[in-house]
């Protein structure tokens, strides 16, 4: 990113505050990290984000519709060229039909450039936490490469 003048911001939930942290500790991210917010609740995601607040409802705010959506506005939001965007559930809630997943969605711009369900079975919280930033940052390192 810094060889090629981007910046990235960040909009999370389920993460709660770990995927800013795991970017901000990165080597030269003064040159890259635009900053990350943390919008856990539907009110928070459509004031800051811009989420369509129906839609949204209607899935407890995690969903496909609303990981693009909030990875389009974070762009806007942080005058970023990149956007990131993560929602789930880290541990069981009657409202996920006690499953444990999440959806992220990176942006290039205004355009979604990967998207992905990722699906968990621990019982740890924090785990699942951690896997779900690990694994969406090796998947978005892994887009990068192939650029």
């Amino acid at each position: 990113m810094v060889t090629h003048n981007e910046t990235i911001a960040v909009a999370e939930s389920v993460t709660s505050g770990l995927l800013p942290l795991a970017l901000s500790s990165a080597e030269e991210a003064m040159d890259f990290y635009q900053g990350g917010i943390t919008a856990y609740n539907l009110g928070q995601k459509s004031r800051h984000l811009l989420v369509e607040p129906i839609h949204a409802l209607s899935f407890n705010s995690v969903s496909e519709q609303v990981s693009k959506e909030m990875a389009r506005n974070v762009c806007k939001s942080f005058t970023s060229n990149w956007g990131i965007r993560i929602t789930g559930f880290a541990s069981p809630v009657p409202e996920s039909g006690n499953k444990l997943f999440a959806y992220y969605a990176i942006s290039l711009r205004d355009e979604i450039v990967l998207s992905k369900k990722m699906e968990r079975e621990e019982d740890n919280p924090f785990a699942i936490q951690l896997s779900y930033v690990n694994e969406l940052l090796e998947d978005f390192l892994h887009h990068l490469i192939s650029l």
